[in-house]
């Protein structure tokens, strides 16, 4: 237990925002699952709004300094690769369709 004024603010404060992160995280985590969500069922529209919802909802983790901003560029490249895995594959079908 803290002793101090101090110390007994600083718990409150941790408490506060490890609660605020948490939040913030569980929405990144909703937004990725559902553009994984909308890849893996091929709907392309769907996937593009998905994407942009889940690199702003990281973009604004990175300015808050809940995620570091490595973390946060990994994250949206390997969405990216994913999101272009549906305009290959789209490209692919029209190659052939030709």
């Amino acid at each position: 237990m803290p002793q101090t004024k101090a110390a007994k603010k600083s718990q409150r404060q941790t408490a506060k925002r490890t609660q605020r992160n948490r939040a913030v995280k569980a929405r990144i985590r909703t937004a990725v699952r559902k553009l994984r969500l909308a890849v893996s069922e091929s709907r392309e529209a769907d996937a593009q709004l998905a994407y942009r919802e889940a690199v702003s909802l990281l973009d604004k983790a990175r300015e808050k300094g809940v995620l570091h901003a490595n973390n946060v560029s990994r994250r949206k490249s390997r969405l990216t690769r994913l999101v272009n895995t549906l305009d290959e594959s789209r490209d692919e079908a029209d190659a052939a369709g030709e």
